[in-house]
Protein backbone atom coordinates (compact mmCIF):
# COMPACT_ATOMS: atom_id res chain seq x y z
CA UNK A 1 0.00 0.00 0.00
CA UNK A 2 1.39 3.41 -0.97
CA UNK A 3 2.27 5.98 1.66
CA UNK A 4 -0.71 8.23 2.30
CA UNK A 5 -0.20 11.95 1.78
CA UNK A 6 -1.04 14.38 4.57
CA UNK A 7 -2.21 17.82 3.41
CA UNK A 8 -2.36 20.67 5.91
CA UNK A 9 -5.08 23.31 5.59
CA UNK A 10 -6.42 26.34 7.44
CA UNK A 11 -10.02 27.38 7.91
CA UNK A 12 -11.09 30.45 5.99
CA UNK A 13 -14.03 32.75 5.70
CA UNK A 14 -15.77 32.38 2.36
CA UNK A 15 -14.69 35.25 0.17
CA UNK A 16 -15.27 36.63 -3.28
CA UNK A 17 -13.26 36.50 -6.46
CA UNK A 18 -10.69 39.01 -5.21
CA UNK A 19 -9.92 36.92 -2.12
CA UNK A 20 -9.63 33.72 -4.15
CA UNK A 21 -7.44 35.47 -6.70
CA UNK A 22 -5.09 36.62 -3.95
CA UNK A 23 -4.91 33.11 -2.50
CA UNK A 24 -4.01 31.64 -5.88
CA UNK A 25 -1.34 34.29 -6.37
CA UNK A 26 0.17 33.03 -3.08
CA UNK A 27 0.19 29.44 -4.33
CA UNK A 28 -2.84 28.42 -2.29
CA UNK A 29 -6.17 26.87 -3.29
CA UNK A 30 -9.61 27.39 -1.71
CA UNK A 31 -11.23 24.08 -0.79
CA UNK A 32 -14.55 23.00 0.70
CA UNK A 33 -14.82 19.80 2.74
CA UNK A 34 -18.14 17.92 2.84
CA UNK A 35 -19.48 14.73 4.40
CA UNK A 36 -18.34 12.70 7.36
CA UNK A 37 -21.52 13.40 9.30
CA UNK A 38 -20.49 16.99 10.08
CA UNK A 39 -21.00 20.44 8.61
CA UNK A 40 -19.06 21.55 5.57
CA UNK A 41 -15.85 23.50 6.16
CA UNK A 42 -14.24 26.15 3.98
CA UNK A 43 -10.47 26.01 4.06
CA UNK A 44 -7.34 26.82 2.10
CA UNK A 45 -4.50 24.44 1.21
CA UNK A 46 -1.22 24.64 -0.66
CA UNK A 47 -1.51 24.08 -4.39
CA UNK A 48 1.77 22.12 -4.38
CA UNK A 49 0.40 19.62 -1.82
CA UNK A 50 -2.83 18.99 -3.73
CA UNK A 51 -0.98 18.78 -7.05
CA UNK A 52 1.33 16.17 -5.51
CA UNK A 53 -1.72 14.02 -4.70
CA UNK A 54 -3.12 14.41 -8.21
CA UNK A 55 0.20 13.32 -9.75
CA UNK A 56 0.08 9.92 -8.05
CA UNK A 57 -0.94 6.80 -9.96
CA UNK A 58 -4.46 6.95 -8.49
CA UNK A 59 -4.75 10.64 -9.35
CA UNK A 60 -8.14 12.13 -8.59
CA UNK A 61 -9.18 8.82 -6.97
CA UNK A 62 -6.43 9.07 -4.34
CA UNK A 63 -7.46 8.97 -0.69
CA UNK A 64 -5.33 11.29 1.43
CA UNK A 65 -5.37 12.78 4.93
CA UNK A 66 -6.42 16.38 5.52
CA UNK A 67 -5.33 18.15 8.69
CA UNK A 68 -7.17 21.42 9.35
CA UNK A 69 -5.63 23.88 11.82
CA UNK A 70 -3.64 21.15 13.52
CA UNK A 71 -6.72 19.06 14.42
CA UNK A 72 -6.85 15.30 13.93
CA UNK A 73 -6.45 14.38 10.28
CA UNK A 74 -9.37 12.84 8.42
CA UNK A 75 -9.46 10.83 5.18
CA UNK A 76 -10.73 12.74 2.15
CA UNK A 77 -10.98 12.31 -1.60
CA UNK A 78 -11.52 14.74 -4.46
CA UNK A 79 -15.26 15.15 -4.97
CA UNK A 80 -14.97 17.85 -7.61
CA UNK A 81 -12.28 20.18 -8.88
CA UNK A 82 -11.99 23.24 -11.06
CA UNK A 83 -9.12 23.66 -13.52
CA UNK A 84 -7.99 26.91 -15.12
CA UNK A 85 -8.70 26.29 -18.84
CA UNK A 86 -5.74 28.42 -19.94
CA UNK A 87 -3.06 27.42 -17.45
CA UNK A 88 -4.33 23.87 -16.82
CA UNK A 89 -3.84 24.45 -13.10
CA UNK A 90 -6.08 23.51 -10.17
CA UNK A 91 -7.91 26.58 -8.84
CA UNK A 92 -10.60 25.09 -6.55
CA UNK A 93 -11.44 21.72 -5.04
CA UNK A 94 -14.36 20.10 -3.24
CA UNK A 95 -13.22 17.31 -0.93
CA UNK A 96 -15.35 14.51 0.47
CA UNK A 97 -14.66 13.54 4.08
CA UNK A 98 -15.27 9.98 5.30
CA UNK A 99 -16.84 8.93 8.56
CA UNK A 100 -14.97 6.39 10.66
CA UNK A 101 -15.63 2.85 9.36
CA UNK A 102 -17.27 4.08 6.14
CA UNK A 103 -16.46 2.04 3.05
CA UNK A 104 -16.18 3.44 -0.45
CA UNK A 105 -15.96 1.99 -3.94
CA UNK A 106 -12.62 2.73 -5.53
CA UNK A 107 -11.01 1.92 -8.86
CA UNK A 108 -7.63 0.24 -8.40
CA UNK A 109 -5.10 -0.58 -11.14
CA UNK A 110 -4.03 -4.19 -11.81
CA UNK A 111 -0.32 -4.91 -12.26
CA UNK A 112 0.99 -8.13 -13.83
CA UNK A 113 4.15 -9.54 -12.25
CA UNK A 114 6.37 -12.44 -13.25
CA UNK A 115 7.20 -14.13 -16.55
CA UNK A 116 4.53 -16.17 -18.38
CA UNK A 117 5.29 -19.16 -20.61
CA UNK A 118 5.73 -17.68 -24.09
CA UNK A 119 7.57 -20.68 -25.57
CA UNK A 120 4.80 -21.47 -28.03
CA UNK A 121 5.15 -19.83 -31.41
CA UNK A 122 3.15 -16.60 -31.56
CA UNK A 123 2.39 -16.58 -27.81
CA UNK A 124 1.60 -13.11 -26.46
CA UNK A 125 0.52 -12.02 -22.98
CA UNK A 126 -2.73 -10.07 -23.14
CA UNK A 127 -4.11 -8.03 -20.24
CA UNK A 128 -7.87 -7.77 -20.69
CA UNK A 129 -8.58 -5.96 -17.40
CA UNK A 130 -6.28 -3.13 -16.33
CA UNK A 131 -8.25 -1.83 -13.35
CA UNK A 132 -10.89 -3.12 -10.99
CA UNK A 133 -13.48 -1.75 -8.58
CA UNK A 134 -13.14 -2.58 -4.90
CA UNK A 135 -15.14 -1.68 -1.79
CA UNK A 136 -13.14 -0.94 1.35
CA UNK A 137 -12.32 1.63 4.01
CA UNK A 138 -10.19 4.47 2.65
CA UNK A 139 -7.29 3.53 4.92
CA UNK A 140 -7.24 0.01 3.41
CA UNK A 141 -7.37 1.05 -0.23
CA UNK A 142 -4.53 -0.77 -2.04
CA UNK A 143 -2.26 1.20 -4.32
CA UNK A 144 -2.63 -1.62 -6.87
CA UNK A 145 -3.56 -5.29 -7.08
CA UNK A 146 -0.61 -7.42 -8.18
CA UNK A 147 -1.16 -10.61 -10.16
CA UNK A 148 1.56 -13.24 -10.63
CA UNK A 149 1.51 -14.54 -14.21
CA UNK A 150 4.59 -16.75 -13.79
CA UNK A 151 4.18 -19.93 -15.84
CA UNK A 152 0.85 -18.87 -17.35
CA UNK A 153 0.19 -20.77 -20.60
CA UNK A 154 -2.34 -20.56 -23.39
CA UNK A 155 -4.28 -23.43 -21.81
CA UNK A 156 -5.44 -21.31 -18.90
CA UNK A 157 -6.46 -17.71 -18.17
CA UNK A 158 -6.48 -15.64 -15.00
CA UNK A 159 -9.92 -14.47 -13.89
CA UNK A 160 -11.16 -11.98 -11.32
CA UNK A 161 -11.88 -14.91 -9.02
CA UNK A 162 -8.12 -15.64 -8.97
CA UNK A 163 -7.19 -12.22 -7.56
CA UNK A 164 -5.89 -12.02 -4.00
CA UNK A 165 -6.83 -9.01 -1.89
CA UNK A 166 -6.35 -8.11 1.74
CA UNK A 167 -8.91 -8.46 4.54
CA UNK A 168 -11.78 -6.00 4.49
CA UNK A 169 -11.56 -5.51 0.72
CA UNK A 170 -14.41 -6.62 -1.54
CA UNK A 171 -14.01 -6.93 -5.31
CA UNK A 172 -16.91 -5.48 -7.29
CA UNK A 173 -16.39 -7.17 -10.66
CA UNK A 174 -17.78 -10.31 -12.28
CA UNK A 175 -15.77 -13.30 -10.94
CA UNK A 176 -15.54 -14.89 -14.40
CA UNK A 177 -14.14 -11.78 -16.09
CA UNK A 178 -10.74 -12.46 -17.69
CA UNK A 179 -7.83 -10.47 -16.27
CA UNK A 180 -4.96 -11.87 -18.33
CA UNK A 181 -4.42 -14.65 -20.86
CA UNK A 182 -1.89 -15.99 -23.35
CA UNK A 183 -3.11 -15.62 -26.90
CA UNK A 184 -1.56 -17.15 -30.00
CA UNK A 185 -1.03 -14.71 -32.82
CA UNK A 186 -0.60 -16.40 -36.19
CA UNK A 187 0.51 -14.73 -39.38
CA UNK A 188 -2.47 -14.38 -41.61
CA UNK A 189 -2.22 -16.08 -44.95
CA UNK A 190 -2.07 -13.58 -47.68
CA UNK A 191 -4.95 -13.85 -50.06
CA UNK A 192 -3.82 -14.62 -53.59
CA UNK A 193 -3.90 -11.54 -55.66
CA UNK A 194 -6.43 -11.55 -58.41
CA UNK A 195 -4.85 -11.59 -61.80
CA UNK A 196 -5.29 -8.30 -63.48
CA UNK A 197 -7.37 -8.61 -66.59
CA UNK A 198 -6.30 -6.67 -69.58
CA UNK A 199 -8.84 -4.08 -70.64
CA UNK A 200 -10.71 -4.93 -73.78
CA UNK A 201 -9.52 -2.84 -76.67
CA UNK A 202 -12.22 -1.87 -79.03
CA UNK A 203 -10.69 -1.48 -82.48
CA UNK A 204 -12.14 0.11 -85.51
CA UNK A 205 -14.04 -2.27 -87.72
CA UNK A 206 -13.12 -3.04 -91.37
CA UNK A 207 -14.09 -0.27 -93.66
CA UNK A 208 -15.80 -1.12 -96.92
CA UNK A 209 -14.96 0.78 -100.05
CA UNK A 210 -18.57 1.65 -100.47
CA UNK A 211 -17.97 2.16 -104.20
CA UNK A 212 -20.60 1.15 -106.83
CA UNK A 213 -19.63 -1.40 -109.41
Amino acid sequence: MAEKFVVKAQKRETGGKNVNRRLRAEGKIPVVIYGGGTESVAAVAELADLARVLRTESGVNSVFSLEIDGAEATDVIFQDRQIDPLKGRLIHADLRRFARGEKIEMTVPIHLDGEPDLSQDGAVLTQALREIKVLCEPANTPDAIHVDVTGLTSEHALHVSDLKVGPGIEIHEAPDAVVAAITIVREEELEPQLEATEPEVIGEGDKSDGGAE
